[in-house]
């Protein structure tokens, strides 16, 4: 099996709503903003190449919205998803699953493309993968989490008949190197990947821990539909980490790709920082 990181570009995104309560004179220092209090983030996206099996894990934002649409991101970099593909010699039809850890827009945007007035799977060979419980709270979205929940990302993929689904069960196993862990405070059932890759645990971190920038404990997203549970989430999963040295998959971090972790006087700090290919 092998692992690649499959870079989707750049957007940003207001500084205070990535940290929360966390003053900006404190997480400016480790994610300087603009002029206009945006930082900018990386959309890193897993490719799992093992048997007969070629598996993505999450697709970035995509290209399908209007101007004004990415105009509130400022999309920029010059990755795509088909050119990162393409360095690692595959295109998208060499895709045979989708799996996305949640439907939020820089997430799943990839995952449908616009033909002429249609909507379809950008992915044509491919199954997606959500879960029951995700993807009803996504189609019938509350008011505050609304606008992360666009419809043309998430109800062709049901329309063409390529959706499946997992149980909502902590350590349910996706493949035989695969299983999923599941969290409830950024998004209702939101599942993160820990796949076992020479000798070591990587595990994919989603939202759940955005950037090295916010590993101490109460460095907790505005945008976290329930933040206490995050928090107590966030606390067992760095426990874990540094337990089992585990390596965390770090999908909106601008600069480090993985990272693990160590318990230091201040409590759990980042060890090292570093390529996925360097493991």
């Amino acid at each position: 099996m092998e692992l690649h990181t499959i870079d989707t570009g750049f957007f940003k995104l207001d500084g205070g709503a990535m940290f929360g309560v966390v003053p900006k004179a404190i997480w400016n220092k480790s994610n300087p903003a603009d002029q206009n209090n945006l930082c900018t983030w990386a959309m890193r996206c897993l490719l799992i190449e093992g048997g007969d099996k070629l598996i993505l894990v999450d697709t970035g934002i995509g290209n399908k919205q209007d101007e004004k649409f990415f105009s509130h991101y400022y999309l920029h970099g010059d990755a795509t998803l088909d050119s990162s593909l393409a360095a690692k010699g595959f295109n998208r039809n060499d895709i045979t699953d989708v799996f996305l850890t949640h439907l939020h827009f820089d997430h799943v945007g990839g995952a449908v493309e616009r033909s002429g007035d249609k909507l379809l799977p950008a992915f044509k060979n491919a199954t997606y993968w959500s879960n029951p419980q995700h993807w009803e709270w996504a189609v019938n979205p509350n008011e505050r989490e609304k606008a992360s929940f666009l419809k043309d990302n998430i109800l062709p993929i049901q329309q063409s008949g390529q959706l499946k689904f997992v149980a909502a069960e902590d350590g349910v196993q996706f493949s035989k190197d695969m299983s999923i862990r599941f969290v409830y405070g950024h998004t209702d059932a939101m599942m993160l990947p820990l796949i076992n890759y020479k000798g070591r645990s990587v595990l994919y971190m989603a939202d759940l821990l955005p950037s090295t920038g916010h590993i101490p404990l109460p460095y907790v997203m505005a945008y976290d539909m329930f933040p206490l549970k995050t928090l107590t989430e966030k606390k067992i999963f760095l426990n874990e980490a540094v337990e089992k040295e585990l390596v965390l998959f770090l999908e909106h971090d601008p600069i480090n790709e993985c990272c693990t972790l160590q318990q230091t006087e201040k409590g759990i700090r980042l060890k090292d920082a570093f390529k996925l290919s360097d493991l």
